[in-house]
């Protein structure tokens, strides 16, 4: 789905999904290296008209959404991240990231190793 969208359009979407909703001013400021206020707009109407974002009214400002549910696109872009950068590789990308970590803590360790363990029950 967003794997689809051009660079701009893919990074506003991404803010959208980081912060839950954003007016453009917010969300172009927000942005690297942000382009006008008016692109930001057209591109907004653009990911609208795509079905992938929508607003609502606060006053005379539009505020905008994801359209989508965020843990849909989470799904897809892990997907592509872990096909594009680990070869289709889960378990790389997980000792990747969790070589990103300092501290983990034991309720996320504990999250992990249940992950591991249903892993290990559907491959038998």
């Amino acid at each position: 789905m967003i794997d689809s969208l051009p660079r701009r359009e893919r990074e506003i979407f991404e803010i959208l999904c980081s912060v839950g909703e954003a007016s453009a001013a917010d969300i172009r400021r927000a942005m690297s290296d942000a382009p006008s206020h008016s692109a930001v707009r057209t591109m907004l109407s653009r990911l609208e008209a795509k079905g992938v974002v929508r607003h609502h009214s606060d006053g005379q400002t539009y505020i905008y959404k994801p359209a989508v549910k965020p843990a849909k696109v989470r799904d897809s872009a892990l997907r592509q991240l872990v096909k594009t950068f680990f070869q289709g590789s889960a378990a790389s990308a997980a000792t990747a990231l969790l070589g990103l970590s300092e501290d983990i803590d034991d309720k996320e360790l504990e999250a992990l190793q249940r992950a591991i363990d249903e892993a290990k029950e559907r491959q038998s």
